[in-house]
């Protein structure tokens, strides 16, 4: 029988099932997942919560949407160019949000299913273990939106793909497919679309059967490898959330609402 874990927020639940898993559900409508303020600020503050939530053995993110979460919504970007305040909050959350999934001792599996984007992909791949669909779509947009690859890419991309494929990901913004990131090693595994949510459900499954001071410790060990690049991060993060004070990023979100390409380094006054 499934209990549902109190979120403030509509962007996800978490139900947690008899065997233990706590199911961390993005949650739109036969639609796309996003994040806004109170989704991002919860999703920064839902680790530590089910880390020390006594019945949860395990973690299980996963979408009910056509994809599996698209990121800040258009609205939380706008706020973030006109307001310090608000770059100063979304800092702290996202800092919070990588920091909460590495040090949660309860192991994470993500169901990656359409396109992952922005705080989305940065749960997919911060998970312990990682199922993409074939056919997903892994998009880090920060350089096409005109900010640096902050929140989640430089601590664990060039650890799970290498430096050469994180570069050229990161630096142009192309998109990876769940076949590709599989090949690449930036997800664990790949699978049709209709066996995703079973395979990783199974793979939650066998981890909360498991024992649960083995898995937390040996989590723990080989996340001081992502513990090691925290400077890398801070330095990315920081980066990004000043850029949103930055022309380009105007640019870039103008690009997007406008549907064109962004034209970056254009002469004052032109």
């Amino acid at each position: 029988m499934n209990i549902s874990i109190p979120v403030n927020t509509t962007n996800f639940r978490v139900d947690l099932d008899g065997d233990g898993i706590a199911h961390l559900i993005f949650q739109a409508a036969n639609g796309m997942p996003v994040t806004d303020a109170k989704g991002h600020a919860a999703m920064a503050a839902i680790w530590r919560v089910l880390d020390a939530h006594p019945q949860v053995k395990a973690i299980l993110v996963r979408s009910e949407g056509k994809a599996f979460c698209a990121g800040g919504e258009l609205g939380m970007v706008e706020n973030m160019l006109q307001s310090e305040q608000s770059r100063k909050r979304v800092l702290k959350e996202a800092r919070e949000l990588v920091q909460g999934m590495i040090d949660c001792d309860k192991p994470i599996v993500s169901a990656i299913n359409g396109a992952a984007v922005g705080a989305g992909l940065a749960v997919a791949l911060l998970a312990d273990i990682s199922v993409a669909s074939r056919t997903a779509k892994l998009i880090d947009g920060h350089t096409k939106l005109g900010v640096a690859a902050g929140d989640h890419a430089a601590v664990i991309w060039p650890l799970l793909c290498g430096m050469a494929k994180a570069k050229y990901y990161l630096l142009l913004c192309e998109a990876v497919s769940g076949e590709e990131a599989e090949r690449i090693g930036l997800v664990s595994r790949a699978v049709d679309a209709e066996q995703l949510q079973a395979e990783a459900l199974q793979i939650a499954q066998k981890l909360a059967a498991g024992s649960h001071t083995a898995l937390a410790h040996t989590k723990r060990s080989l996340n001081h490898w992502l513990r090691a690049a925290w400077p890398a991060f801070e330095a990315s993060l920081t980066a990004e959330i000043m850029g949103f004070g930055q022309a380009d990023a105007r640019e870039g979100l103008a690009a997007i609402k406008e549907k064109r390409a962004p034209q970056f380094n254009r002469i004052a006054g032109e």
